[in-house]
């Protein structure tokens, strides 16, 4: 038997719906920037209370706060390492234990099921190098659809959305699908609570050979085509060589950055909208592209506080070093004044699309490809997210990184977990990248293990994939 689950703080949307949630939103946004900002200041307080109240860990961490906090600054930062090496401190429902949630996620056949019934579990993708654990309750997570109507309001034209509706949104998304990572948890949660039904929707594996995603989608040929930011622009190439023939009418990007040209030509290549999405596992719904190229920031239920290496503020129009993240809607795993690791440029004047919500461009999530020689001759390109995901399902690595050297040599840096079998970890890792490789063609890579630790950026952030220079 589990305990009940807690209660949620005054204002977190407790018993309501994404449409009475999204209203409340479209209200605040009317009444203009100070309404914006009380929300903003209610529900922090709220979150802080309520962190205190059933969270161990930040029950100490704060004990010396005042009695009400209303801004982020008087708060202690925090980041993924200290938080997950706190877990069962951490959480908020006494049910929820480190051990219990792993050997949830250790199942990938559980994906997307609701872990003790009521939270959906998702990992990271291990691009900062560690990895995480976090849980989404029913009340967060209809917060977060609730986010996502207003990012479609905002973004799709009432054209595009006729012509979606007309395809029953026939869509495909490219993810990784390797475990409980957060886009494939979502997916199978949407399509296990019936919001999208399988037969209009085709979900396929970043790990596929490019080859074969042409082909999937040739053969599907979806209205609404989504997926990591790297892997469309590939698919991008595809289409302009006239192999890959679809026609889209939205193209979503997912959670890595691309330069101005490279989106000008997945416009091209598809004659479609392509819009941005801005996330993360700690918050899935963090922002939303507009058509001057700017993230906007649901800034009624986050806080982002763009910052240098010492957490100082960075004023807007500069590039921060990281940016603070506090989220109001995450009851069972409180985020509150997390370090990120993006790094991001606050507009410093209103966005010319007329959109009242903060605006930023994140610099810190760029990915570049990989290339190796082909069997056949020729090259292959692969982006990094096919290696970090790979990796991350492999138990008892506590931080790793791969270095590409040479375009025939992969040196892989790991730090190990506590009691691990080296030699058989080492084998695997060994045998899962070989077995990558091979799939996509790639001719006679060696990956050789690195006697060196995995070793952290000027800015103090670990990239896990480093491509040939």
């Amino acid at each position: 038997m589990t305990s009940e689950p807690h209660r949620h703080p005054p204002g977190s949307g407790a018993a309501t719906t994404p449409w009475t949630l999204a209203r409340d939103g479209r209200r605040t946004l009317r009444l203009g920037p100070r309404a914006l900002a009380n929300r903003q200041r209610e529900r922090l307080a709220a979150m802080v209370d309520f962190a205190r109240a059933h969270s161990p860990y930040y029950r100490e961490l704060y004990r010396h706060l005042p009695q009400r906090v209303e801004d982020t600054a008087l708060l202690p930062v925090t980041d993924k390492p200290t938080l997950m090496a706190h877990f069962d401190e951490w959480v908020t429902d006494p049910a929820v234990t480190l051990d219990g949630v792993r050997a949830f996620v250790a199942d990938p056949g559980r994906v997307g099921e609701r872990f003790l019934g009521r939270y959906l579990v998702t990992t990271t993708s291990g691009t900062t190098g560690h990895r995480g654990l976090f849980l989404l309750d029913d009340r967060a997570a209809a917060v977060v659809r609730a986010l996502s109507l207003r990012a479609a309001r905002r973004t799709l034209t009432p054209t595009v959305t006729a012509r979606l509706l007309a395809h029953r949104m026939r869509s495909a998304h490219i993810v990784a699908t390797s475990g409980h990572l957060a886009a494939h948890a979502v997916l199978a949660r949407s399509r296990a609570a019936g919001r999208l039904p399988a037969r209009h929707s085709h979900v396929l594996s970043v790990h596929s050979p490019l080859p074969d995603l042409v082909d999937e989608l040739n053969r599907y040929r979806p209205v609404f085509l989504g997926g990591y930011a790297t892997v469309i622009a590939l698919l991008a190439g595809e289409q302009l060589a006239g192999r890959l023939r679809i026609a889209p009418a939205v193209v979503s990007l997912l959670a890595e950055g691309l330069g101005d040209r490279d989106h000008q030509r997945i416009r091209s290549a598809f004659g479609a909208q392509v819009i941005n999405s801005y996330g993360c596992n700690e918050s899935l719904a963090l922002g939303y592209g507009c058509t001057s190229g700017w993230l906007h920031v649901h800034g009624d239920w986050l806080v982002l506080e763009p910052v240098d290496a010492d957490h100082r503020p960075t004023p807007p129009g500069e590039r921060s070093s990281t940016v603070l993240l506090t989220s109001l809607c995450r009851w069972a795993q409180p985020i509150l004044r997390y370090d990120l690791g993006d790094s991001v440029v606050l507009r410093p004047d209103a966005c010319p699309c007329g959109d009242p919500l903060p605006a930023l461009r994140v610099r810190g999530r760029a990915a570049d490809l990989l290339s190796f020689p082909h069997r056949d001759g020729g090259s292959v390109r692969m982006v990094p997210m096919a290696f970090e995901t790979l990796l991350e399902s492999i138990p008892d690595l506590d931080l790793f990184q791969i270095v590409q050297t040479s375009p025939t040599i992969l040196r892989v840096r790991i730090r190990y977990a506590a009691g691990a079998d080296r030699e058989r970890l080492w084998a695997s890792v060994r045998k899962e990248l070989g077995a990558l490789l091979a799939a996509h063609g790639a001719g006679q890579v060696e990956v050789e293990p690195a006697s060196e630790p995995p070793e952290q950026s000027p800015g103090g952030k670990y990239r896990v994939v480093i491509p040939l220079a």
